[in-house]
C-alpha cells in the first residue's frame, strides 16, 4: 500500500476513533436522561439531536462552518482566547465526524438504557448505592451490548463522513483529507485506479470495524 494511502487510512481511523470517544461524555448521560426521565421540552431536545440524521450533511457542515469560523460564536472565542483555529484543520474533521455520529450513538444508547429493568436500579438504591454508582455499576454494564452497538454505529458513520467534513474542513492533502474525500478527489481528477483502490480499502476498514464490534457484542452476550 502506498504511503499516502496508508496515511489516509490512519488519519481517517484516528478521526473516527477520537470522534466516537468525544461524544461519550455528553452522549451517555443524555441518552440516560432521555430513557429514564420526563421533562418539559424533551421532545424538542430529541428532535434537535436527530437533526443531523435528516438534514443534508452539507447543511450541517455549513452550520458548523458558521459556528466554528473566526467570525462564529465558538470559533471567535477559541481564536481570541486560545489562539486556536478550527475551520480547515484536523479539528474541523473531528468536529464534523462527532456531530454526524452523535445522533446514532444517543439513539442506540437510549434504547439500551430503556431495556434495563428499573427495579434492579431501585434495589441498588435501597442498598445505599448513590445515583452515580448505580449508573456505572448497574445500568451501564447491563446496557453494555447496546452501548457497544451504538459506538460501532457511530464509528462506522464517522469513517464514511463526507458532506459536513468537506464544508467545514475542506479537502487538504496531508491535513484534512479522509478516505471519503480522497475517493471523491480521485474520481474528479480521473484517477480511477486510485479511486477503486481507496474504495477497496474503505470497504476493508469498515468491514473490519463492524466485524470486530459484532464479535465484542456476541462475546459480551455469552459472558453475561
Amino acid at each position: 500500500m502506498p504511503y499516502e494511502d496508508l496515511y489516509l487510512v490512519g488519519f481517517t481511523a484516528l478521526m473516527a476513533s477520537l470522534g466516537t470517544l468525544a461524544i461519550l461524555p455528553l452522549g451517555l448521560p443524555l441518552a440516560w436522561l432521555l430513557a429514564r426521565h420526563q421533562w418539559p421540552g424533551k421532545t424538542l431536545v430529541e428532535t434537535f439531536i436527530s437533526l443531523p440524521l435528516v438534514l443534508p450533511p452539507v447543511a450541517t457542515g455549513l452550520l458548523l462552518l458558521q459556528l466554528l469560523g473566526r467570525r462564529g460564536v465558538l470559533g471567535r472565542f477559541l481564536h481570541e482566547t486560545l489562539g486556536m483555529d478550527v475551520v480547515f484543520t484536523w479539528r474541523a474533521v473531528l468536529a464534523a465526524v462527532a456531530v454526524m455520529s452523535f445522533p446514532l450513538f444517543v439513539r442506540s444508547a437510549r434504547v439500551a438504557f430503556e431495556e434495563v429493568n428499573p427495579r434492579l436500579e431501585q434495589v441498588a438504591s435501597t442498598l445505599g448505592a448513590s445515583t452515580w454508582r448505580i449508573f456505572w455499576a448497574v445500568t451501564v454494564p447491563l446496557a453494555g451490548r447496546g452501548l457497544i452497538a451504538g459506538m460501532i454505529l457511530a464509528f462506522a458513520r464517522a469513517l464514511g463522513e463526507f458532506g459536513a467534513t468537506i464544508m467545514v474542513a475542506g479537502n487538504i492533502p496531508g491535513q484534512t483529507s479522509t478516505l471519503s474525500l480522497a475517493i471523491y478527489q480521485a474520481v474528479e481528477t480521473g484517477q480511477d485506479d486510485r479511486a477503486w483502490r481507496l474504495l477497496g480499502i474503505s470497504v476493508a476498514v469498515a468491514f473490519s470495524a463492524v466485524f470486530i464490534g459484532e464479535w465484542l457484542v456476541r462475546k459480551r452476550g455469552r459472558v453475561a
